[in-house]
């Protein structure tokens, strides 16, 4: 496969995954709202932490194992 075929590839994956996260967050929020608020707290913070490093590899100047 060429790069950009593995990224359409990545791309289909991802967007099928992402609406199997969105249901399981609709059925959390249903059925357990309370218990739910605080892990999706933990989550957001995780995804910015990962922001964060997205940021900096996209920003990096350097290049390899350095």
């Amino acid at each position: 496969m060429k790069d950009l075929e593995i990224i359409d590839a990545v791309e289909e994956v991802r967007s099928k995954n992402n609406k199997n996260w969105m249901d399981i967050l609709r059925v959390a929020f249903k059925h357990a709202p309370e218990e739910a608020r605080p892990i999706l707290a933990e989550i957001n913070k995780s995804d910015g932490k990962i922001s964060m490093l997205l940021d900096k590899l996209a920003n990096n100047k350097t290049h390899g194992d350095q």
